[in-house]
């Protein structure tokens, strides 16, 4: 932390601040403070005065906000590469943060999910929307993976870890330092285990499957819980069915679905780790999954020319749309996915359309996707539309904390 106040903050206004080792950032005059007094949690990069003492603060300083009349809105952590250069932490401009209000915040999000969920397998922290920002933690039995995404947590993972432990019992605690995240925060991206130690995948029963995991090679934490109900929704469509669960990952919802019942299950995906995973995750569960890697559109491209036909289609492609700038390319991708997987879907059968890109909001992706399954020539029933679990709760303010959709059709005979 820097001891300096910034050049725009006169001394009468930050004696408090100054007097703990605190900076006092500020927005700019037309900067509208309303938004932030309301609860939204991030500041940018032009709202906010970026003077020479505030260019000085280190990544992940802490600092007293104020707006442009010198009122205080709270304490906030300060990263100057960003461009969310702040973040609040607490509206109490005089907060401590350090490892006892680290825990306090972790007791909160543990206490829900305690209330929620009848086995430790879940996300604990969803960043903002657990008080947390940038900070995600997802639970596995007795081990945890901590994602610190803003250089705040980077700076305190010791603080992360100790409080995790302390509340929660776990042996294992995994630094995952992968994710676009990380890198427009200008952090590393090297993973590490920070407590304990791991023999291998981990073993998660979700949904009457059971889910292997890797938490230090897999994609994001290992295991993605956000997609729990979705799984569920779909076992309902499932007993007896012929699935295709395209972007399966470890085994998603091909994995439910088996558990439910169905006939058979064919999970596509580009990387044969994942799908040993699924295979080993099919084999835990006493079940049967056949497997087939390969780009996945080249796979449904395939598949038609094969003259494929399957009861219930789920594509949970990756995030086409990750930012406003890539939205219609991501869109564009969306449709093609929804048109190439329509055409495998037998009569009357069932077609689900995953997106987790924020950027993508729910009514732009329902619209790609109908368009892609007119195009396949094929027409519609949209019966349902999930979201993520109540682990991953939304921040009403902040509509990234709200990315998932899932989409469910009924095609017409």
């Amino acid at each position: 932390m820097s001891d300096a106040t910034p050049e725009a903050c006169p001394d009468d206004s930050a004696d408090g601040a100054a007097a703990r080792g605190l900076a006092v950032v500020r927005l700019r005059p037309r900067a509208d403070a309303r938004a932030l007094r309301h609860g939204f949690p991030w500041v940018y990069a032009d709202q906010l005065v970026t003077d020479r003492r505030t260019q000085a603060l280190a990544r992940g300083a802490f600092a007293r906000l104020e707006d442009s009349e010198r009122q205080p809105l709270g304490l906030v952590t300060v990263n100057t590469a960003s461009k969310i250069i702040a973040r609040m932490l607490d509206r109490d401009p005089e907060a401590v943060i350090d490892r006892d209000w680290i825990a306090a915040r972790i007791a909160a999000a543990l206490a829900l999910r305690t209330r929620l969920y009848d086995a430790p397998f879940y996300r604990l922290v969803h960043a903002e929307a657990d008080g947390l920002p940038g900070v995600v933690i997802d639970r596995f039995g007795d081990a945890a993976v901590i994602q610190p995404n803003a250089a705040w947590a980077e700076a305190m993972i010791d603080d992360l870890a100790g409080a995790l432990v302390a509340l929660t019992g776990v042996a294992v605690v995994v630094k995952n330092a992968t994710g676009r995240a990380r890198a427009l925060e200008g952090l590393d991206e090297e993973t590490a285990v920070l407590r304990g130690a791991l023999s291998g995948p981990v073993a998660v029963p979700m949904n009457g499957a059971v889910y292997m995991a890797d938490l230090t090679g897999g994609q994001k934490t290992g295991l993605f819980f956000d997609q729990r109900p979705n799984h569920a929704f779909v076992q309902r469509l499932a007993p007896g069915a012929r699935v295709l669960d395209v972007f399966a990952h470890v085994g998603g919802f091909a994995l439910a679905a088996l558990a439910a019942g169905a006939g058979s299950a064919l999970a596509v995906d580009s990387s044969a780790p994942a799908l040993a995973l699924a295979e080993a995750g099919a084999a835990a569960s006493g079940t049967g999954l056949q497997t087939r890697r390969g780009d996945a559109f080249a796979v449904m491209e395939a598949l038609a020319a094969e003259g494929a036909a399957f009861d219930l289609v789920v594509c949970d492609p990756p995030a086409f749309a990750p930012s406003k700038p890539a939205l219609d390319a991501g869109l564009r991708a969306y449709e093609r996915v929804a048109r190439l997987a329509a055409g495998l879907v037998a009569p009357g059968g069932y077609l689900v359309l995953c997106s987790c890109s924020h950027a993508a909001d729910l009514a732009a992706f329902r619209g790609a996707s109908a368009r892609g399954i007119g195009r396949a020539g094929r027409q519609a029933q949209l019966i349902h539309t999930g979201f993520a679990g109540p682990d991953h709760p939304q921040l009403p303010q902040l509509a990234e904390s709200g990315y998932l959709k899932a989409l469910v059709f009924r095609l017409v005979p």
